[in-house]
């Protein structure tokens, strides 16, 4: 049975190849049924494989999106399967989750007073095979911030700052560290929505 407020009409959940609450939230919102089931894949690994062989920047989360929906539908091969990824760029730097509070600091301190980019990209697969994947991009411009500012914003974050790339969550404190956002809110939050949407309806598997 489908929850009353689904539009889901696939014979099965969406399975979702990722950890993110924030993506589970916006399929589950957009009334989306799905199901998660974690990509065993070393991004890491990839990464760097990825840039040595010339990749662009801006291209790398387009590439961890394919190999989590390509590596759970092989797994999976009934199901319709949704990798997703994001990637924050400042030129042509690649950021990473902080690990400590000083990490974050020194994190911030290099956004601070500058525009960078996030990308988030999606990958739908089954059976091993791509059906469709997009990435869109927002970029973000950070407020000038003193020391004295990143380390009272930290102190108020709390451990949500070590949760996501860049130590901020626009859904919450991080708000108050932008000058200007120019880009869709659920790119920002790691999915390219109404892209995907948009295929989901082509394929008759939305009931609105």
């Amino acid at each position: 049975m489908h929850p009353p407020t689904s539009l889901w009409l696939g014979p099965l959940p969406l399975l979702l190849a990722s950890k993110s609450a924030s993506r589970r939230q916006l399929l589950q919102s957009a009334g989306i049924d799905c199901d998660v089931e974690m990509a065993a894949i070393d991004e890491r690994a990839l990464e760097q494989r990825f840039l040595q062989e010339g990749g662009a920047p801006d291209r790398l989360a387009a590439l961890l999106a394919r190999e989590k929906a390509l590596g759970v539908s092989a797994r999976w091969p009934g199901r319709l399967c949704l990798g997703a990824d994001q990637t924050l760029t400042l030129a042509r730097e690649i950021f990473h989750k902080a690990d400590s509070v000083a990490a974050a600091a020194a994190s911030l301190a290099r956004l601070a007073g500058r525009t960078h980019t996030l990308t988030s990209a999606l990958c739908l697969a089954r059976a091993g095979e791509v059906l469709f994947e997009t990435q869109e991009r927002a970029h973000m411009t950070m407020r000038a911030l003193d020391a004295p500012a990143i380390a009272r914003y930290l102190e108020l974050a709390g451990p949500a700052a070590l949760a996501s790339v860049g130590a901020y969550q626009v859904e919450g404190l991080g708000v108050h560290l932008f000058a200007a956002i120019d880009g869709d809110h659920a790119t920002i939050l790691g999915l390219p929505m109404l892209k995907l949407l948009a295929w989901l309806r082509g394929e008759g598997l939305l009931a609105l």
